[in-house]
């Protein structure tokens, strides 16, 4: 017998036992902030589902100063090293402003889990005026989100992550279908309203 063989052996007894559990490629992950669908091979979020907590009016307000993105040590995700020296934002999915009203679900958003490569002008400018609005939604209506992200033309980064070719976006209002956004993941300076794909 080969050496080989007998570890086939051994790691079959060892898995049939619960001693090694195997890591599947693709997992879920669920808390009280999202539920997220996460590809360990190309350590980034294939969708993101959550429901805005904290609409443009709450009293209550954490600062996220300080919080720096952290790894779970079960899950291969990416890391600091994927964001340093290129255009690539630490994009949050389900985003910290939604959750800053409470500080347990604030610190959740900040789990690389519900992390995505994302340019930073699109970051920083139509996503984030986008989430700005998911905020104004809630204050009257229960808002949740699907993302979908696009790896159809996606190329992966020296450091090991994938970078997203582009993002989907679908708004409901109190359990309906409401508006759907797409966006390429590249640098854009125009309004988040010109990514809109459907209105339902």
């Amino acid at each position: 017998m080969t050496p080989l063989f007998i570890f086939n052996i051994l790691l079959s007894i060892c898995i049939s036992f619960g001693i090694v559990k195997p890591t599947p490629k693709n997992i879920v992950i669920t808390n009280k902030v999202y539920t997220i669908n996460y590809s360990q091979d190309f350590e980034q979020p294939l969708e993101v589902n959550y429901t805005v907590e904290c609409n443009k009016s709450a009293k209550e307000y954490n600062s996220r100063a300080g919080m720096n993105f952290y790894t779970v040590d079960s899950i291969h995700t990416s890391d600091d090293k994927d964001y340093v020296g290129n255009v690539w934002d630490k994009g949050h999915m389900a985003p910290a402003a939604d959750f800053n009203c409470d500080l347990n679900s604030l610190k959740l958003s900040f789990n690389y889990i519900n992390c995505a490569l994302q340019h930073k002008d699109l970051n920083r400018g139509a996503w984030k005026e986008l989430e700005a609005y998911e905020k104004e939604l809630a204050i009257y209506n229960i808002v949740t989100i699907k993302i979908l992200v696009d790896f159809s033309h996606s190329s992966r980064l020296p450091t090991g992550a994938m970078i997203p070719t582009g993002f989907t976006k679908i708004i409901s209002l109190n359990g309906k279908l409401f508006k759907a956004y797409y966006f390429l993941n590249k640098s854009t300076k125009v309004n988040f309203e010109k990514f809109l794909i459907k209105k339902y």
